[in-house]
């Protein structure tokens, strides 16, 4: 114990030694926050708010009551542009003909064909085209009842069936994008965090020759592993601990009774939060220990490690693409996690079963990693990064 003691001292010297390589691995627990307010204010600005939107229109003249049915909608016309914003809607380009015929095919009660010209692969155009079909269809809609309320015919009889809508939703299940971000951003920073001191504890430490002074000494490869897994996954943990407690901290500037929705980081949901996360923590740090030995040199462990941050960004997205999600999918590390805490965000009962489970199924990889890296440092192979 003594020896397990002076050792993880050692490490957390290291650790906290170097305060800029230290701030590196906390400034994801900084940032994060940050980005959640910024990225949820933006979406619920184009969900719920009516920008101007600035529209060439061809033909005006022909369709006055649809181009102030536009006009009602905050769709307006290009020559009403401010001087700052005609370079970013010129090259936009947004168009809309209307035939010169409208009048008399109105009369006529002819079909009229209006033209949407726009780059529609464009993402900054995708909400303003949206809202130009739907005022357009809105338009055409109250022309045709009009048109039957005329020739005396009930509107009514359109629609036969009529479909009541109950959302049987939590408020906190409307924050579903604050909760996914949240979700995503908590796993990364597990794997993000503690991936400096890894390398260094690691591939840097054999570069400078330290690893094979601490081989030397009367102690075992698995106390020394151990302490090195200790002192990441500690760095990884105080970074999502200040993840989690600026977020409830940021999250309150963001108004989501604009979108009819409630979220909060309660004492219980932060406890279990943390309780899912920290075994994910000393996960990651004993797969990037084992990647790290493999390397040959500190820049390659740096490139190989740096890629483990794919699993926790890709696995939740693919999970997203599944309808029917196999039951063995909830036990697994990552996998099990992320499902828990979307359920934790949407304010539903915690399967504390299923917590135990996949935090138990989590602790057995990382003792098994521990345990193979233990293992492999008794080879010379592995300590002289000899091919």
């Amino acid at each position: 114990m003594i020896q397990f003691k002076a050792l993880l001292i050692k490490e957390l010297r290291e650790a906290f030694r170097d305060k800029r390589a230290l701030l590196v691995a906390l400034s994801f627990g900084l940032l994060a926050p940050v980005m959640i307010m910024v990225m949820s204010k933006f979406a619920i600005s184009q969900a719920v708010e009516s920008p101007e939107v600035y529209v060439k229109f061809s033909g005006a003249e022909y369709a006055p009551k649809l181009i102030k049915a536009f006009k009602d909608e905050n769709i307006l016309a290009f020559t009403d542009v401010p001087a700052d914003e005609k370079r970013v809607w010129q090259e936009r380009n947004v168009e809309v003909i209307i035939p010169d015929t409208y009048a008399q095919d109105m009369i006529d009660g002819k079909p009229i064909d209006i033209i949407l010209r726009a780059d529609y692969n464009e993402k900054s155009l995708g909400a303003p085209i949206r809202r130009i079909r739907d005022e357009i269809r809105s338009f055409s809609l109250a022309i045709g009842y009009k048109r039957l309320l005329v020739r005396g015919i009930d509107i009514k009889l359109l629609k036969p069936i009529t479909l009541q809508q109950q959302d049987t939703a939590l408020p906190t299940s409307n924050a579903m994008m604050i909760s996914l971000i949240l979700g995503l951003y908590l796993m990364m920073g597990a794997f993000v965090s503690g991936q400096a001191i890894s390398i260094d504890a690691s591939a840097g430490e054999r570069e400078r020759n330290v690893l094979e002074m601490l081989l030397c000494q009367p102690v075992s490869t698995l106390k020394i592993v151990m302490a090195k897994l200790v002192s990441s996954s500690l760095i990884a943990t105080i970074a999502v601990t200040l993840m989690l407690s600026l977020t409830t901290v940021s999250v309150t500037f963001v108004d989501l009774t604009k979108i009819g929705a409630t979220f909060s980081l309660d004492g219980f949901t932060f406890t279990a939060l943390l309780m899912l996360l920290i075994p994910l923590c000393f996960l990651a740090s004993s797969l990037q220990l084992f990647v790290a030995f493999q390397a040959k040199s500190f820049k390659e462990a740096q490139s190989t490690v740096g890629m483990l941050i794919m699993i926790p960004a890709m696995v939740p997205v693919a999970m997203m693409l599944i309808d029917d999600k196999p039951s063995w999918i909830s036990w697994t590390p990552i996998t099990g996690q992320s499902l828990l805490m979307e359920d934790l965000f949407k304010g539903l009962p915690v399967d504390w079963i299923a917590v135990l489970v996949t935090s138990g199924i989590t602790v057995a990889l990382t003792a098994g990693l521990v345990l193979t890296i233990a293992k492999k440092l008794t080879s010379e192979k592995v300590v002289m990064s000899l091919s």
